[in-house]
C-alpha cells in the first residue's frame, strides 16, 4: 500500500490517499477541505479514486467530501452511527465554527470488522468509538490510519456532543493495542507514531 499524505482545512486534518500500486485504484481517507490540493495529487499519480472513506463524521474530516466525489465519482464510506453527521451542520459541529458543512449522504455505511478492497489492498475497518459514536480506524498489514481516537502520545477529544473518555480509553485498550508493535499509526492530526511507542509512552493509556 502506497500513501500521500496532506494537511488539509484550517484545522490541519491529516488526510491520507492511499492506493494500490498494481491497479492504480485508491481511497481518499478523511477529505477534510483543500480539495484542489488533494485532487492534484490524484491526478499526479493517475489515480482511480474508488471510495472516500470518513473515519468520523466531524467537519475538519468531511468538507472536500462533495468536491472529491464530483471530480472522481467515488462512494462515500463512513460508519453508520456517524452517518447523520454528514448532511447535518449542527453534528458535525461546523455551525459553531463560522461554517455550513452538508455533504451528500453516504453510499456505504460501515460496521465493525469490515473489508474496504482497493485494488489488491484490503482495509479492516475497526469501529473504535469515543471521538464520536461511529470513529473508525482501518487497517491494513502493518499500517493503521486512526483518525482522531488516537495520536502520537495524546488521544482524541471527548468532550464534543457524542464523546465520552471511557469509551475511548476501551476503544483503544481492546482494539489497537493490541495490535504488533511495529504497526505504524497514522492519525487525523500531528505526526506519525507505532503502537510499540503509544502503548509505553502514551499517559492516556497507561
Amino acid at each position: 500500500m502506497k500513501v500521500i499524505q496532506l494537511q488539509v482545512g484550517h484545522l490541519g486534518t491529516n488526510c491520507y490517499v492511499v492506493y494500490c500500486e498494481q491497479t492504480l485504484k485508491a481511497g481518499v481517507i478523511d477529505p477534510g477541505g483543500s480539495a484542489d490540493a488533494i485532487i492534484s495529487e490524484i491526478n499526479k499519480a493517475n489515480l482511480k479514486v474508488e471510495y472516500i472513506i470518513n473515519t468520523h463524521g466531524h467537519a475538519d474530516h468531511i468538507a472536500a467530501n462533495d468536491a472529491i466525489q464530483q471530480a472522481t465519482g467515488a462512494k462515500v464510506l463512513i460508519h453508520h452511527e456517524d452517518a447523520g453527521m454528514l448532511t447535518s451542520a449542527q453534528s458535525n459541529l461546523s455551525m459553531f465554527i463560522g461554517g455550513g458543512i452538508v455533504c451528500q449522504p453516504a453510499d456505504q455505511l460501515l460496521s465493525h470488522n469490515d473489508t474496504i478492497a482497493v485494488g489488491n489492498i484490503k482495509l479492516k475497518v475497526l469501529h473504535t468509538p469515543g471521538h464520536t459514536p461511529g470513529g473508525i480506524c482501518l487497517l491494513s498489514d502493518k499500517v493503521l490510519i486512526a483518525g482522531d481516537t488516537l495520536f502520537a502520545e495524546s488521544i482524541g477529544r471527548t468532550d464534543f456532543p457524542g464523546g465520552s473518555h471511557s469509551q475511548l480509553i476501551n476503544s483503544i485498550k481492546d482494539n489497537l493495542l493490541n495490535l504488533e508493535d511495529d504497526v505504524t499509526v497514522l492519525p487525523g492530526h500531528g505526526p506519525e507514531t507505532t503502537i510499540g511507542w503509544e502503548r509505553t509512552h502514551n499517559p492516556f493509556v497507561q
